[in-house]
C-alpha cells in the first residue's frame, strides 16, 4: 500500500503497468463514492447479469 504523503515520490519508481492499474483503481473509487454521494445507483456484474446497487448499500472501495 503507498501512504498519502510518500505517494508521489514513491509511485514514479514503480513499473508503467502498476501505475496504470493504481491511476484506474483511484478512477474507479472516486466514481463510487460520488455516486454514493449524489445517492445514484451504480450497475454491477454479479452471477452473469447486470444488478443496480442502490446508494446505500455502495461500498466505496479502498485504493492500495
Amino acid at each position: 500500500m503507498i501512504k498519502k504523503g510518500k505517494k508521489k515520490a514513491d509511485i514514479k519508481r514503480l513499473p508503467m503497468e502498476v501505475r496504470a492499474e493504481v491511476a484506474l483503481k483511484e478512477a474507479v473509487a472516486d466514481a463510487v463514492a460520488k455516486h454514493k454521494r449524489m445517492g445514484h445507483p451504480i450497475a454491477v456484474w454479479r452471477d452473469g447479469r447486470a444488478v443496480w446497487i442502490p446508494p446505500e448499500e455502495i461500498v466505496v472501495p479502498e485504493v492500495e
